[in-house]
């Protein structure tokens, strides 16, 4: 029996094979690198003749004036992403349930969901000309109500909102989708009951609709809280400058500057540790609320 189960599979984990493989290559390997956050490393010594300096790049990393901005600004915008990237995407979804005709629907979804498949170096530059404080789109309109100009992209009050909401603009349709997919798991039997008994579209939606696709609404948050230190660095990369620094500099764009700007490698690597090892404890403790909480088993 266990042969034929294993001849069954075996072609199923030969399709899995070069996942692996790339898997392996390109996650697992690339760790060993991690020992330069205890060295001093010169490329030209390489990993194993750089001097050990043992935890020095840290102590130099947590004493650094500017840690801690970019610590709380990494977190800040994280986690207002994670709040906006649940609530919006839901509420569509809802929105477009109750939506009669499927022809609308499907144009409504294609798009919501064109914006994902850009990148944010092409939308960095549409950003940019939209929300240009002399001759923005955005900021003309504002013109028309004797609005002053903002400058979205260079005021630290406006940047990290911007940010959040570029990044919601072009992320909830994929999100949108899979909530749509949840809602057709819903037995349609509840909702008649549910009329039969004098509920109203609200009362349906909260007593119904939504502990209905709780579990996926539970998956779905548990997997972003992994990413509670990853901000998004191509999109601050493409859309933040010095001017911004204060309240948009995040740990990923100040790993590039300290590694690949001042050569500073151990330095770096000990800040991307120090994010890998916080994200781990997180997706760790986020698996096990969600079991508790939700009785939700990801894996």
């Amino acid at each position: 029996m266990l042969k034929k189960g294993f001849k069954r599979q075996l072609p199923l984990h030969l399709m899995l094979l070069p996942g692996i493989v790339l898997v392996f290559i390109y996650c697992y390997i690339p760790m060993v690198g991690g020992i330069m956050a205890f060295q001093k490393f010169i490329p030209s010594k390489g990993l194993f003749h750089s001097k050990w300096v043992g935890l020095k790049n840290f102590e130099y990393l947590f004493s650094m004036p500017d840690f801690y901005q970019v610590l709380w600004n990494t977190v800040f915008i994280a986690i207002l992403k994670i709040i906006f990237g649940l609530i919006v995407p839901i509420t569509i979804a809802i929105l477009l349930n109750e939506v009669g005709k499927s022809v609308v629907k499907r144009w409504v979804q294609t798009l919501i969901y064109l914006p994902h498949f850009l990148s944010w170096v092409i939308l960095g530059g549409v950003l940019i000309d939209i929300l240009s404080p002399s001759y923005g789109l955005l900021n003309q309109f504002l013109g028309i109500f004797s609005i002053k100009p903002i400058f979205f992209l260079g005021d630290n009050q406006w940047f990290p909102f911007t940010i959040v909401l570029s990044d919601v603009w072009k992320e909830f349709g994929f999100s949108t989708i899979v909530y749509l997919a949840a809602l057709t798991a819903v037995n349609p039997s509840l909702y008649e009951a549910a009329v039969i008994d004098g509920a109203n579209r609200w009362k349906q939606t909260w007593n119904i609709t939504i502990p209905g696709i709780l579990p996926i609404i539970v998956l779905m948050t548990t997997l972003s809280l992994g990413n509670v230190l990853n901000a998004g660095f191509d999109q601050v990369f493409n859309l933040y400058s010095p001017l911004v620094y204060e309240s948009g500099d995040i740990l990923d764009t100040l790993i590039y500057r300290i590694g690949l700007i001042d050569g500073q490698y151990g330095v770096a690597t000990a800040l991307g540790l120090f994010k890998s090892l916080i994200s781990f404890a997180l997706v760790s403790i986020s698996y096990w609320l969600a079991y508790k909480i939700a009785d939700y088993r990801i894996f």
